[in-house]
């Protein structure tokens, strides 16, 4: 058995808590997805640096002074391209366990084997969530075929970010390089929470275009969060904006997609949103680590 984490993450000494960043290279200098679609995600994103190592991040969040949520997606059926390696990450995240906290992924395609892949990540080397991205791994959450995953992670108790609304990969490519976004509709969710009330579910990013739908959601079931990743917010769509002031501030979280936005450029846009000063710390702290479980030391 390899290295299982366990956090060190003093919540005294962190200001935020990022929920969304992604490890997109391994220890082997694997990448999570092939050339193009990094190349078209990069272009779509304006991003510099695409492919940080683990304990670059680290470093990252270290000097900013946050903890950030680090996971990769396992996509080997819909891409034909084999994942990076979660044991890697789960080590990269036990070695920076001060600022780290590593999700894991499995994919849902490969039926039984994601049930016994997803108790071995959450078991063995003590993963603290799971990242799915519906559009890039081909497949819609609200299928019953999936549901005996759901079930499993509902009874491991911990927490799922699901990808939703517009996609960065394969943006600009002939046919989006058939990623379908119809699985990142938000109301395929909707049936998943109501059928798993144990299960949170965590909607990644502004749910263009269906935000009204991802806030009804989160307003309607008290298992499910939205992260503010993928989107400066300065683009917030305003009814997100104005509902995070209020029925939802204790829902939304801190996200941002890093390495495609670095903290730096979405913390100083989210300081120009109109919100309450009792919010902002809710948002960027305080409901992420009620999620993840933290306790101040």
């Amino acid at each position: 058995m390899g290295i299982k984490y366990e956090s060190r993450i003093d919540l005294a000494a962190i200001t935020a808590i990022d929920m969304h960043v992604h490890l997109e290279v391994d220890d082997c200098g694997h990448k999570a997805m092939p050339e193009e679609l990094f190349e078209a995600s990069a272009a779509y994103f304006k991003s510099t640096e695409r492919t940080p190592s683990v304990d670059r991040i680290a470093e990252v969040y270290r000097e900013a002074k946050m903890a950030a949520v680090l996971f990769t997606v396992d996509a080997r059926t819909a891409l034909g391209h084999a994942p990076n390696s979660i044991d890697d990450l789960v080590a990269g995240a036990a070695r920076n366990n001060d600022v780290l906290i590593p999700f894991g992924s499995v994919d849902p395609r490969t039926g039984p084997e994601a049930i016994t892949e997803a108790r071995r990540q959450a078991n063995d080397l003590g993963v603290r969530g799971f990242k799915f991205h519906p559009s890039l791994q081909g497949f819609d959450p609200s299928s019953e075929e999936f549901y005996p995953l759901w079930a499993a992670l509902e009874e491991l108790g911990l927490p799922c970010i699901f990808h939703t609304g517009q996609n960065g990969m394969g943006a600009g490519l002939p046919g989006g390089r058939g990623i379908k976004l119809r699985y990142s509709n938000p109301l395929l969710l909707d049936d998943v929470a109501a059928d798993f009330p144990g299960l949170v579910v965590i909607m990644a990013h502004p749910s263009v275009p269906w935000q009204d739908e991802a806030n009804s959601i989160a307003t309607h079931k008290a298992n499910v969060f939205i992260d503010l990743s993928g989107w400066s917010p300065k683009y917030f769509p305003a009814s997100l904006v104005k509902l995070s002031n209020n029925v939802l501030s204790r829902k939304v979280l801190f996200g941002t997609d890093y390495p495609l936005i670095t903290p730096e450029k979405w913390l100083g846009a989210f300081a120009e949103l109109p919100l309450k000063d009792e919010v902002r710390p809710l948002i960027l702290k305080d409901n992420a680590a009620g999620l993840l479980g933290l306790t101040a030391q």
